[in-house]
């Protein structure tokens, strides 16, 4: 049997892989929206001499002024409403006392829960101007994932999906990150499939209508070999290169791929709005 009947609403594949209902993409979109208007309002707060510490508050305080829940406040420990990678950061940076200066690039990363949906994205701003190395990489890396985002259709591949972002990065003279991915979710914060940014096409599970997941390249201007800080939760470039990263959560529909996240002021890209 390709399937097996779950206790709750919808099914899963042979691959753990739930098949969500129709009625279930306006809870996404719910929890998606309000993650991407938090994103959006926050883009004002990234100045140089800002604290990263400071943003997270400001977010904290939005998340909890529109009555949801943080997920990540808790999350193994975790004690912030936002994860914000800065430079060489590649995911997972915990907020803190450092200010920004001018040209530094970051991550902010948000997930949050409306009545009981997880909505889960992240965006690159700057403080300051831009530098062109970085501003390159930022467009890479948005682009990788819109062409992630294109190959995720009904009977493509999860394969599919990180062949087309793998190879576009590759052919910039970038490197994808291998050691984190995209994840399913819905209900819960993480589920199968792992949503990997690398692969061959044809190969992994095959996409079907109803599935919900992220995808979320992080990208490096060199290589692509990480480490994990003593925190337990920062994760670096080994080589000290630049490292970005743009995320939407998505469902999968007949059509092709609905996007949960998207940004409700046009700002998902910070030379954007």
């Amino acid at each position: 049997m390709d399937s097996t009947v779950d206790e709750r609403k919808g099914r899963l594949t042979r691959d753990g892989i739930r098949i969500h209902e129709a009625a279930d993409f306006a809870g996404m979109n719910k929890a998606g929206r309000l993650a991407a208007q938090i994103l959006d309002d926050i883009a004002e707060h990234v100045t140089v001499g800002q604290r990263t510490a400071e943003i997270d508050r400001l977010i904290t305080k939005m998340v909890e002024g529109a009555g949801a829940t943080s997920a990540t406040i808790g999350y193994k420990g975790y004690q912030h409403a936002s994860c914000i990678s800065v430079n060489h950061v590649v995911c997972h940076g915990i907020p803190g006392d450092k200010k920004l200066k001018d040209g530094d690039i970051l991550n902010i990363d948000v997930t949050v829960i409306v009545d009981g949906w997880y909505g889960d994205t992240s965006r690159m701003y700057v403080a300051g101007k831009l530098g062109r190395k970085a501003e390159r990489l930022l467009q890479v890396t948005h682009d990788s994932l819109m062409l992630g985002i294109e190959a995720a259709r009904p009977g493509n591949t999860f394969g599919d999906i990180g062949a087309a972002i793998q190879t576009y990065v590759e052919e910039q003279g970038m490197s994808v990150v291998r050691d984190f991915c995209g994840h399913g979710l819905g209900r819960v914060f993480h589920a199968p499939p792992n949503v990997l940014h690398y692969g061959r096409p044809g190969t992994g599970p095959t996409l079907e209508e109803g599935m919900f997941f992220t995808i979320e390249p992080m990208v490096n201007l060199g290589r692509p070999d990480t480490k994990v800080l003593a925190d337990d939760w920062t994760a670096v470039t080994r080589d000290k290169s630049l490292s970005a990263q743009f995320e939407h959560s998505i469902g999968i529909t007949a059509q092709g791929a609905e996007v949960f996240t998207l940004s409700p002021g046009g700002r998902f890209h910070p030379t954007w709005g």
